[in-house]
């Protein structure tokens, strides 16, 4: 008689269309039951339009009957909505106070730093009027999903990736919305947006302490808050303004990350500190949190991005980010 690991193990195959994660990646397997030579598998239905589904029962059937002892399989699906089936380990929100710092580059590192190392990875780009992330990772590709919800549009290396500007007619189409609606688009792509199991949900959100980012916090259940900042004087006193917010909110902040540190001149060998002085010690010092890391002003990152193909660049400085971060949230998780 066939195991349920065995038959879990076949349904690793089976990719869901459109995302391109398997059934059980994507926790939409509800049950499995097995009676004398007869299999019976349950599917939750979020996100999956009736062709979907079929095509899903049929390549189901294929996999899992070619196991021995199985004689007959039954595929069912019930009715789901994506906020029961999401199971996200950390949730981590990139803010800052100010504009320009280089927030969604740091996530997009990071997401990039942590998928390297095997985790499972997603990205929610709550920025819903300057959304950057679909341009940086290179996607045009809309999300597909039926009534029940959306699926998020997966990267090159296999990050999800959900974003306003993923579903406008056009990349450069404005959105010219007030506060509450912005709002519940983040709202939305929390509860609405199958994100199945991951390890890691970053959240790029936009500049200031005002409604995004406060939905973020009262909304999601945030483990940890990364701030990033630049060395200018007036960055660093407005960047003090997200640190007291996410202390506020009682979130705690992982760490920090400085951006455009520094400038390096391989022909001499040396640093040099375009902005000023690096601050990265002292807004460790204020925000009670470690120094993540230190990212250069590298015109090959500017170029990779420019491109859509940020998940190209390799520097030292991503891999110390990835591992700092990890460290970080496992110290905070004790």
């Amino acid at each position: 008689m066939p195991t349920k690991k065995q038959l879990t193990e076949s349904l690793e195959t089976v990719l869901v269309p459109g995302i391109m994660r398997s059934v059980v990646k994507m926790n939409l397997v509800r049950d499995i039951s097995i009676s004398d030579q007869k299999v019976g598998i349950e599917l939750a239905s979020a996100t999956l339009a009736p062709p979907v589904q079929e095509w899903l029962k049929e390549k189901i059937e294929g996999v899992t009957g070619k196991i021995k002892g199985v004689k007959e399989v039954n595929v069912s699906f019930t009715d789901s909505t994506p906020k029961d089936l999401n199971q996200i380990s950390h949730i981590i929100a990139v803010m800052s106070g100010k504009g320009g710092v280089g927030k969604s580059l740091v996530a997009s590192l990071a997401a990039i730093a942590l998928k390297r190392q095997g985790y499972e990875v997603g990205i929610l780009d709550a920025d819903i009027t300057g959304p950057s992330i679909p341009k940086m990772f290179g996607i045009t590709d809309r999300p597909s999903g039926s009534d029940t919800g959306i699926l998020p549009v997966p990267s090159r290396s296999g990050i999800e990736v959900i974003s306003i500007n993923l579903l406008l007619p056009s990349e450069d189409d404005a959105v010219i919305w007030r506060g509450p609606l912005i709002g519940k688009a983040i709202t939305q792509f929390w509860e609405e947006v199958l994100w199945g199991k991951l390890d890691y949900l970053v959240v790029d959100l936009p500049p200031g302490t005002a409604d995004a980012p406060l939905t973020v916090m009262q909304t999601l259940p945030v483990s940890g808050v990364i701030i990033v900042f630049t060395p200018q004087d007036l960055t660093m006193m407005v960047v003090r303004k997200a640190v007291k917010m996410a202390q506020q909110m009682g979130k705690p902040i992982i760490g920090v990350v400085e951006n455009m540190s520094h400038f390096y001149v391989p022909e001499i060998d040396k640093k040099i500190e375009i902005f000023g002085k690096s601050r990265g010690e002292e807004m460790a010092s204020a925000a009670n949190a470690p120094l993540l890391g230190q990212l250069p002003i590298d015109p090959e990152l500017a170029k990779l991005c420019d491109e859509g193909n940020v998940e190209q660049y390799s520097a030292e400085v991503v891999d110390k980010l990835g591992q700092s971060l990890s460290k970080s949230l496992s110290i905070k998780a004790k």
